[in-house]
């Protein structure tokens, strides 16, 4: 006979009051959106073309049947399809839907997600994290006296690490990473022999997950925004010095929950920009990714000027209920799918 917990696997992993408060969440979330008149739409999981993204890995799947033959990806997010019907003159628009990502299995990460993504024409980021905010106040979340705090991401390394990571050399990053891994201990260590081997940016990295996230779990939520210019992914770039992606991340209790940009509006320089991914990919090993050349035609032929934001719903609803994993907040996480 199997032992008691194999066969209580069945079983959705969440609590009911939890699945119930979810859905809770939802109707807000919609009623948000249906107040501020932002059309709800509903895109395809899969695509002919993935994320070339160097730092996210798309699920593959193949297609056989009428029309031929056709490698697909799940959708990493619905922000190419999105921005396809924004070009279309859809106005802003808002999707709640589910999104693949071949990456780790953890306590914050699941394969398989729900993201709450939205697009205002006319705003800029600084906007957008306004609008954020009131929705956080709208879900009870923040109270409506309450102000989320705000760094930009050089303000952020200097007031927990005590580097400015614009400035800042590579040594002086691996000294960094050295001095808090002894001051931590060895139960939160840096891994220090990452001095030795990583690059600057890698270093930084380090220095954010291992020294200044476990800072901000004291806070409630924080904006970081004008992240380094090759963080840029698909915002645009403010040029001066330092020049600066128009991009923000929303952080609560710690956690990262949310991801919005400036978007970048120039076809040739989205392109460019996939086409360098495609090359980073090919030096590390990882599979090749079709571009998605829809979103290219459709940034060509006028993407208006917008902001972007993608949230995390999974961990916004663990944040909510006081959760400290997924699987407390998904009916059937990865082990039990």
């Amino acid at each position: 006979m199997a032992p008691d917990h194999e066969q209580e696997q069945w079983r959705p992993s969440a609590d009911m009051a939890v699945l119930r408060l979810r859905a809770i969440l939802l109707y807000r979330i919609r009623q948000f959106f249906y107040e501020r008149h932002v059309l709800e739409v509903d895109t395809p999981i899969l695509s002919h073309a993935g994320n070339p993204d160097v730092h996210i890995e798309s699920f593959r799947t193949f297609y056989d049947g009428p029309g031929g033959s056709h490698n697909l990806y799940l959708q990493t997010s619905p922000e190419f399809a999105m921005k396809r019907l924004l070009a279309s003159g859809s106005g802003p628009v808002y999707q709640i839907c589910k999104a693949f990502r071949d990456e780790e299995l953890s306590r914050i990460h699941n394969p398989e997600f729900t993201m709450l993504e939205w697009y205002r024409p006319g705003f800029d980021h600084h906007q957008l994290m306004d609008e954020v905010q009131a929705f956080l106040v709208h879900l009870d979340l923040l109270a409506p006296d309450e102000s989320v705090q705000k760094f930009t991401y050089q303000q952020l390394f200097q007031h927990f690490a005590d580097i400015d990571p614009h400035t800042a050399t590579r040594e002086e990053c691996a000294a960094c990473v050295r001095l808090h891994a002894i001051q931590m201990g060895a139960g939160r260590s840096v891994p220090s022999e990452a001095s030795i081997e990583y690059s600057k940016d890698m270093l930084l990295d380090v220095i954010l997950t291992h020294i200044i996230e476990p800072e901000l779990r004291k806070l409630s939520f924080i904006f970081v925004y004008d992240y380094p210019q090759n963080q840029a992914s698909l915002a645009k770039i403010r040029h001066g010095n330092p020049s600066v992606a128009e991009r923000f991340e929303l952080f609560g209790k710690g956690l990262e929950l949310a991801n919005g940009f400036n978007e970048l509006t120039d076809n040739e320089e989205q392109l460019q920009r996939f086409t360098q991914d495609q090359a980073v990919r090919k030096e590390r090993g990882q599979q090749d990714i079709n571009i998605d050349q829809y979103l290219i035609d459709s940034i060509r032929n006028g993407l208006p000027e917008c902001a972007g934001v993608a949230i995390g719903f999974d961990r916004l609803l663990m944040l909510a209920c006081g959760k400290q994993s997924l699987e407390e907040v998904l009916c059937f996480p990865f082990g039990r799918a």
